[in-house]
């Protein structure tokens, strides 16, 4: 099931809830798993932001007290400038503005019944085409990967191993943090030692999966199903 972070910002208790039960609402209907956190102001939401939290997507109210939306939109920007960003408010008049801050799409409150499903729509599937990628402060220092570059972690000591192409970053977490991290982007702990990238799997069989890049590595009996029903979904049914 794909996962997503979700922010929603408005300085209207009711309508910051409006909007996280329609999201929740479409999630059980299209099998998508959301982190939602709620904003009571913009400057709570640019403040988090600058923290180097990254959501997916930000549902952001225009009409706010302290920094309006387009406000707290212009300054995310500086930090997010991909981040799609939808802009909620009660008039629609506010085109230009928009624009000027790449919002994503301006919904109307009274209308989100009707639109927030075609909305969520058109941004995951956008989100889905994109190349994913992550944050991660390494020994060899902090690193935006492309998880599709990466093929497979592996235990050594207390330290996490990332193998990305012919490079490896290594990083000091334990594997469940790490897993936790990969959770919804096509990774399976296929061992106590090892996380693996479903993308670079070419087989499992007799307890042995077989990578893309050459390595094998030994599935455990009590992992063998999940990881080889982990890989049949992945490859839509078919092994």
């Amino acid at each position: 099931m794909d996962k997503y972070t979700i922010f929603i910002c408005d300085d209207d208790k009711e309508d910051r809830e409006k909007v996280e039960n329609l999201i929740k609402e479409y999630g059980n209907c299209n099998e998508c798993s959301f982190i939602l956190e709620q904003f009571e102001s913009g400057t709570e939401l640019v403040k988090m932001i600058k923290k180097a939290k990254k959501p997916d997507i930000i549902f952001l109210d225009i009409n706010m007290k302290e920094i309006d939306g387009i406000e707290a939109a212009r300054k995310i920007r500086e930090f997010l400038p991909d981040i799609p960003i939808v802009l909620v408010t009660a008039y629609i008049n506010y085109a230009l503005e928009g624009y000027k801050v790449k919002a994503s799409r301006f919904l109307v409150k009274d209308e989100l019944q009707d639109t927030i499903s075609e909305c969520l729509n058109s941004i995951i599937s956008e989100i889905s085409r994109r190349p994913q990628e992550l944050d991660f402060s390494f020994v060899e220092g902090n690193i935006r990967l492309k998880l599709d570059d990466l093929s497979y972690i592996e235990t050594d000591a207390h330290v996490q191993v990332f193998h990305v192409g012919n490079k490896t970053y290594r990083i000091y977490k334990k594997l469940e943090e790490v897993e936790k991290e990969l959770s919804g982007f096509g990774f399976v702990r296929v061992h106590k030692s090892f996380v693996v990238n479903l993308r670079y799997v070419t087989k499992i069989s007799s307890y042995r999966l077989y990578l893309s890049t050459g390595e094998e590595m030994s599935v455990p009996r009590d992992r063998y199903n999940e990881v080889k029903n982990r890989y049949a979904l992945y490859k839509g049914g078919v092994l």
